[in-house]
């Protein structure tokens, strides 16, 4: 029996370090990505039947390459997860609300260029996020070769080519 309780204590106790870990994993982002995470909760949160907030869960990929004069491109594959707090609350933090388990995850990939640390609006940054169970090879191929194609400097690397898989 005393074993059996040691097992539930280190099993809740693991459980305790993972949330906190997911509620930590956006703060311990670099800031450029947090900006791309934000336009992408920004663009989510717009759409009308989006009746919850979303948090960012754990990066799938990322990467950047830096051209110079303080311009980066950034590539950014991550998970959002649904929370308990109602889209329209004046929650003070959005990052603090409650995960829910009964929704799926929204598979987001985003790219964009960043100039001064700010997103820039040319070329237009592509986001691309999708219910996980909904996503289709197809649309994983189509944003994954848009993103490719954001090779802005004649022979520079693809931004999928310097990719640092975060799994």
């Amino acid at each position: 029996m005393k074993m059996a309780a040691g097992l539930l204590l280190l099993v809740c106790a693991g459980a305790v370090l993972y949330s906190a870990q997911a509620q930590d994993s956006y703060r311990g982002l670099p800031d450029d990505y947090k900006k791309g995470v934000d336009l992408a909760l920004e663009q989510l949160n717009a759409h009308p039947g989006v009746l919850h907030h979303f948090r960012f869960l754990r990066s799938l990929a990322k990467s950047d390459i830096e051209s110079g004069f303080g311009v980066k491109y950034f590539y950014h594959h991550f998970y959002l997860k649904p929370t308990k707090c109602a889209k329209g609350t004046t929650a003070s933090d959005p990052q603090t609300c409650p995960f829910r388990n009964d929704r799926p995850l929204i598979d987001c990939a985003i790219c964009y260029k960043t100039a001064a640390d700010q997103i820039e609006s040319t070329p237009m940054p592509y986001v691309h996020c999708m219910q996980k169970p909904r996503l289709t090879e197809e649309m994983r191929t189509t944003r994954t070769e848009h993103c490719k194609k954001m090779n802005y400097n004649s022979g520079a690397p693809t931004l999928l080519a310097v990719s640092t898989g975060t799994k």
